[in-house]
């Protein structure tokens, strides 16, 4: 018997010198250069002008610190959104910008002097603040590299700074739109105040830790009780867990509807204590004995009542009487006596029902935490949130001891308290002279703005019904008629966001520091007013555009005043504004002054922690100097996780690096991760979580290469039209119409992860398992002139020029490879096309396609058996029946890839006595012996 004839050579093999092995952390940098070398954004700006604009407005990351994974995970999605809109043929510009001013800022610098054991009040504001700015320009480039490395496409040579000395200016311009029309007061409210940094925080700036503080009962012997005269003698106790509090205690808060007990010791000697009656128990619990009830009273009968403070011995503020307030909206019975110390200066709830009875606070506390030097307890002692000063043995607790007022005190009560998310350590509430937004009242000048009707001011140290914030344009009325009007992505985050503008107090955009935007007022110091004097004010502003805010440190303020106000009349404010009001006015200076005033940006896109942070404060702003939100749609993402499902902490050794991740295996791997994310939730990252992600990136760079190689040599000549072609390929045209609408859809809804999803299953189970892996006997041995085969090889190219431009901008670097890969140009990029215009299908399918596809499944499992028994090797050497034909043996044995397909009553499977062709290694009865040629591949070979 002779040699077989290798009929190898003879047979159309796919050709490419498209990598299976990605080596992206190598090829992606040498793509970003050529990207910069043609200038990709700028083309694509010249290629798009014209079209709908789609302004995604970028909120910007502090310029401090390489990136974390946080901010990748965000630049990626943006970045995802960008590209999906430009390729839907949408002018897409994206600039980036970033948060310069501030405490993360001012906070390093600070160390660096502290390191070097300087004091920062010793220099020169400008000087300082020069260093500020040099430390934020550097992270400002470090920070840019590394967004460019994640592909992230944008205006980097032109990205937006809050310390420019344009937006400098632009930010004063905002606040004083809020000053000329009266929506500004300046106020003495307790604020979040951190003794370490020694600022006002936003409620942004705060996170919660679990702490055990010291509590504390302490009496307060009642001197006065017009209702109840048997109280003369007996104590108030009141219970807290801030002892620190009580040197600045100016009255006692009782509820209305509160049931008291007046109780002593067993065997009837002893002090009297007066305790809500539903908390006996607890208070027994900790002070300890036997104690009986002797009288009870309701809580009305403690109105007109006075206390006398433990310390009043002191003398002057002390020796003052304690009122007892009706204090029935925020005293409980929750825990503690039920009744509360007031202290003004250290909490809202207090400072409100004081003011409204004529008790202002009294600043005993400073900056630092320290009581002031000349106060007559403590006086220059703290700090207030050391621990041991406050605890049970600290000076406090020891004095209130002494006193005979101290019931209990101990160091193991547990619970939640808010920290500096910088520097981590605790924060008080404390009254200073701030300035403040107000929610809840209306503009007071007679300027008409964002066409509103203006109304009347209202007291703002005082609650408004939520009634009375229904009444005229207030700023909450404003920012919550815009909150419906805004798409909120998830639809449930509108929930959050509107729960916390109606509750939210008023906004604190002063802080006592040196960086950042000054608040450019004088005040009268005879009458408190600040000037609004648009004449002023435009000379302030113009020399911001010149210098930047350090003009107004080093201003002639004089000149400013001009010649109809003496300087010797007004305080300059030196305070600076709230970084959150620079973020919040970005819109101003990005959006409005890039492409017109009144524009305002379509989407906002930040992780779910900006509904109080930048979603909010630009809401605010925007509100109050536009009577609208500055955005049509706000899309929120959750957080990045570990692969266990834990916050990342360099504590915990478990911070995922996205430079490592992109240095290891290249940014189109995260990009990838992040698009296949469901990102509305907190999503994890981690070994295994990539290792998923990366097979999930091999199976659609083979798709590629698969589509590279089979479509060697391809040209137009050879495109054979869809009337002409089989109904297998106007099938899959038909599933790449799907796939098409799904995704567009897709994109518009802003949910990647089904776009990625969709992509990848049409790519593994449409093509990959049932299209590719069908008609390879096609490519491979039909003539290159056959219609069959050209119109795979049409469907493939109409496929390559789709699934490239879909993948395009999830995986930004590959697509650009790919494509580049067949169609290289020096001057071009995949980033240039637009959305495909696929061919019509012209006429309706005649199969039931999917009864088909579950038929040749069905068909392969019921095959399986016999290939592990090796009773076939392959499915072609299987002759099969099936229960029904829903179209001819002949087609059906080429879709299921076997011998031949005949009708019978069940799914059978019998090996076949015929024999294989020598070329294309089919079973065929044509074929007389192994190794010998069937009709096809004789004519193929002949020719």
């Amino acid at each position: 018997m002779s040699e077989p004839i290798d009929y190898r050579d003879t047979v159309f093999l796919p050709k490419t010198d498209f990598p299976m092995k990605a080596g992206l952390a190598q090829k992606e940098p040498a793509i970003l250069e050529r990207w910069a070398q043609i200038g990709l954004y700028e083309k694509l700006r010249e290629a798009r002008a014209g079209r709908e604009r789609f302004l995604l407005h970028d909120g910007p990351p502090y310029a401090n610190g390489d990136i974390h994974m946080g901010h990748a995970m965000n630049k990626i999605l943006k970045d995802i959104v960008v590209r999906s809109q430009s390729l839907m043929g949408k002018d897409a510009p994206y600039v980036p910008g970033w948060d310069c001013h501030g405490l993360p800022i001012e906070w390093k610098v600070e160390e660096a002097y502290r390191a070097k054991k300087l004091n920062k009040d010793e220099v020169d504001p400008v000087a300082f603040r020069a260093e500020c700015r040099a430390y934020a320009e550097k992270w400002v480039a470090v920070q840019r590299a590394q967004f460019e490395r994640l592909g992230v496409m944008g205006d980097w040579d032109d990205p937006y700074l809050t310390m420019k000395f344009e937006s400098e200016a632009i930010i004063a311009g905002e606040l004083l739109k809020f000053a000329e029309s009266g929506q500004l007061y300046r106020g003495a409210k307790p604020v979040m105040w951190s003794p370490v940094e020694k600022t006002a925080l936003a409620e942004a700036e705060v996170e919660y830790e679990d702490v055990v503080s010291t509590q504390i009962d302490v009496a307060f012997e009642i001197v006065e009780a017009p209702n109840a005269p048997e109280l003369v003698g007996a104590h108030a106790v009141i219970w807290t867990t801030t002892p620190w509090t009580i040197p600045v205690n100016q009255a006692l808060a009782y509820g209305a509807e509160i049931e008291y007990d007046l109780v002593q010791a067993a065997d009837g000697t002893g002090p009297r204590f007066l305790i809500a009656s539903n908390l006996f128990n607890a208070f027994v619990s900790r002070v300890r004995g036997d104690w009986i009830t002797i009288n009870d009273f309701p809580g009305t009968n403690l109105a007109g009542a006075v206390a006398r403070h433990p310390m009043h011995k002191l003398g002057g503020f002390f020796a003052k009487p304690r009122p007892f307030l009706d204090g029935s909206s925020f005293v409980t019975t929750d825990a503690g006596t039920g009744l509360v110390h007031m202290a003004p200066d250290h909490g809202e709830d207090d400072f409100l029902l004081c003011k409204a009875h004529g008790i202002d606070p009294v600043f005993a506390v400073d900056g630092a935490g320290f009581y002031r030097p000349d106060w007559l307890w403590l006086g220059g002692q703290g700090s207030v949130i050391n621990k041991k000063f406050v605890a049970p043995d600290g000076p406090i607790c020891s004095d209130l001891r002494e006193a005979g007022a101290l019931l209990a005190a101990t160091e193991d009560f547990a619970h939640s308290y808010p920290h500096s998310w910088r520097s981590k350590a605790k924060i008080i509430f404390r009254a200073t002279p701030q300035w403040f937004i107000p929610m809840d009242r209306s503009a007071t000048s007679d300027r008409n703005l964002a066409d509103l009707a203006l109304g009347d001011a209202v007291d703002e140290t005082l609650p408004l019904s939520p009634e009375a914030r229904g009444n005229g344009p207030t700023l909450r009325g404003i920012a919550l008629d815009a909150i419906e009007r805004t798409r909120w992505v998830p639809e449930r985050s509108i929930n959050r966001i509107r729960s916390m503008v109606e509750g939210r107090p008023d906004w604190v955009i002063s802080r006592q520091r040196a960086w950042g935007v000054p608040i450019a007022l004088y005040v009268n110091r005879r009458t408190g007013d600040y000037l609004r004097d648009p004449a002023v004010n435009a000379r302030i502003l113009d020399a911001f555009r010149d210098g930047g805010a350090d003009a107004w440190f080093q201003a002639d303020h004089q000149a400013f005043l001009g010649p109809d106000y003496a300087l010797a009349d007004y305080e300059v404010i030196t305070d600076i504004l709230d970084v959150w009001f620079d973020s919040g006015s970005t819109h101003s200076f990005v959006i409005e002054q890039r492409y017109g005033e009144g524009v305002r940006a379509n989407l906002y896109l930040e992780g779910s922690d900006q509904h109080r942070g930048w979603f909010q404060s630009s809401l605010l702003e925007s509100s109050g100097t536009r009577g609208r939100a500055p955005y049509d749609a706000v899309l929120t993402h959750g957080f990045a996780l570990d692969g266990n499902g834990r916050k990342m902490s360099k504590s915990l050794g478990n911070v995922v690096d996205p430079l490592k991740i992109i240095g290891e295996s290249g940014a189109d791997i995260l990009r990838l991760w992040v698009a296949q994310t469901d990102y509305f939730e907190d999503v994890r990252i981690g070994k295994e979580v990539l290792a998923g992600t990366g097979d999930t990136y091999r199976k659609l760079r083979n798709t590629f290469r698969y589509l590279l190689g089979a479509l060697e040599g391809f040209d137009d000549g050879e495109k054979l039209p869809v009337a002409q072609m089989p109904e297998l390929e106007r099938y899959i045209l038909h599933k790449l119409a799907e796939l098409d609408a799904e995704l567009k859809a897709a994109a518009n809804d802003f949910e990647f992860n089904r776009y990625s999803r969709a992509l990848t299953d049409f790519a593994n189970e449409d093509l990959s398992a049932f299209f590719f892996d069908i008609r390879k006997d096609s490519l491979y041995c039909d003539a290159p002139t056959d219609p069959k085969r050209r119109a795979y090889r049409t469907v493939l190219d109409i496929l390559f020029h789709a699934l490239v431009r879909y993948a395009a901008p999830i995986l930004a670097f590959t697509a650009e490879e790919v494509w580049q890969t067949r169609f290289p140009n020096e001057d071009e990029s995949v980033h240039m096309l637009e959305w495909p215009v696929l061919p019509a299908l012209g006429g309706a399918l005649t199969a039931d396609w999917a009864e088909v596809r579950a038929l040749r499944q069905a068909v392969t499992e019921a095959i399986e058996p016999y290939r592990r028994e090796k009773q076939v090797r392959s499915s072609l050497e299987a002759e099969v029946t099936v229960p029904k034909l829903p179209m001819s043996g002949a087609d059906l044995a080429e879709l299921f890839i076997v011998s031949s397909v005949t009708k019978g009553d069940a799914i059978t499977v019998t090996p076949t006595q015929r024999h294989k062709c020598g070329r294309c290694w089919r079973h065929l009865p044509e074929v007389a012996e192994d190794g010998m040629l069937c009709d096809r591949c004789a004519g193929v070979v002949g020719k």
